[in-house]
């Protein structure tokens, strides 16, 4: 089976964050664990959402509902790194866009690849239970 490929735009990100590795996210093999990577992928998207005023049940006007997530490991990472997240958001649609995630860690002053994770956000509205059309607001905030 092929790996996943996720490219990083060509563009510079639009948020930096700084995540640090907590020892809830160590597993048995003395590394941060494939499940404790989506919720840092998670932190790294509210803290994106609120740098902004956003949050995923109102993200200028429309709530968010992940439809899939794809993560690309490349190194492993350990208790006492601190995760640099670089957010790149990508419009895919008028209902949806992507958001790619570079994850690094800086040891002994090299930055090492941790990950590279794509999420795809679809714009909803949880009254009527259906996806919504992105608001002028969040496309903008998306493009700038």
């Amino acid at each position: 089976m092929p790996r996943v490929q996720i490219d990083i735009p060509s563009t510079a990100p639009k948020c930096t964050l700084h995540i640090p590795v907590r020892i809830t996210d160590v597993n048995y093999g003395n590394h941060v664990g494939n499940d404790s990577m989506v919720s840092i992928i998670h932190e790294a998207r509210m803290q994106f959402l609120k740098k902004y005023g956003f949050s995923e049940m109102n993200a200028g006007g429309t709530a968010l509902i992940m439809s899939d997530i794809a993560i690309s490991f490349k190194k492993e990472s350990f208790y006492g790194d601190t995760l640099e997240v670089n957010i790149y958001p990508v419009i895919t649609s008028k209902l949806s866009f992507e958001l790619i995630y570079q994850i690094t860690a800086v040891r002994n002053d090299e930055s090492i690849l941790i990950a590279l994770a794509q999420t795809t956000m679809v714009c909803f509205d949880y009254e009527k239970r259906r996806v919504a059309a992105m608001t002028d607001t969040l496309k903008h905030l998306l493009e700038q």
